[in-house]
């Protein structure tokens, strides 16, 4: 049994227990995803005290809506859609609201991961020597991620940064796996350009 399948079965289990009145059920899972969930809407909103506060508001979420909870995905694919979809909503509230943010490629990709952000998006580069990121490499990936729009930013994000999966991205969007592919495709290219189009 994969270590995937063994995570959906756990999780499975404290669904079990939480819907059988078992409250601790429910601690178990916040303990369980806290870091996975956290570490993805602090990728895409770059701020802790609200990635903090979306996390949380989503496991209230998660709370009330786990008695209507199918089980047609697995439970971390839920949590990443409620997350998602929260952390979304708070995107826009800051856009509407013009607040300047910056991402920091220098930041590791995630808890058990010290690979900088930067070399995940230069990671298809032709040659060895383009892995060398500069700092200007860095400050330019930086200002090309905020000028994507929200889908694509989100998407390399949960592709990149993340690793899921194509089936999992789809979960946790809503789409199909074809529209995440050409999604992704589209949202390379758009960073490319973006970066490739900064040479004033």
């Amino acid at each position: 049994m994969s270590a995937k399948a063994q995570d959906v079965a756990m999780d499975r289990i404290l669904v079990d227990r939480f819907r059988n009145g078992d409250t601790a059920a429910f601690e178990e899972m916040v303990s369980r995803h806290w870091d996975r969930i956290y570490a993805m809407v602090h990728q895409l909103l770059r701020n802790q005290q609200d990635a903090e506060e979306v996390t949380q508001d989503a496991f209230i979420r998660a709370h009330r809506g786990l008695a209507n909870f199918r089980g047609d995905s697995s439970l971390s694919t839920w949590l990443y859609q409620i997350a998602t979809n929260l952390a979304r909503n708070r995107y826009w509230y800051w856009w509407r609201r013009k607040r300047d943010r910056t991402v920091s490629f220098d930041q590791p990709v995630g808890e058990d991961n010290d690979t900088p952000l930067a070399e995940v998006f230069v990671s298809e580069s032709e040659s060895p020597e383009d892995l060398a990121v500069t700092q200007e490499l860095v400050d330019r990936i930086a200002a090309g991620m905020e000028k994507l729009s929200a889908k694509h930013r989100e998407v390399l994000i949960l592709r990149n940064v993340k690793n899921l999966s194509y089936e999992e991205i789809a979960g946790i969007l809503g789409i199909s796996v074809g529209t995440v592919k050409s999604r992704i495709a589209r949202a390379r290219d758009a960073l490319r350009e973006v970066i490739g189009g900064d040479d004033q």
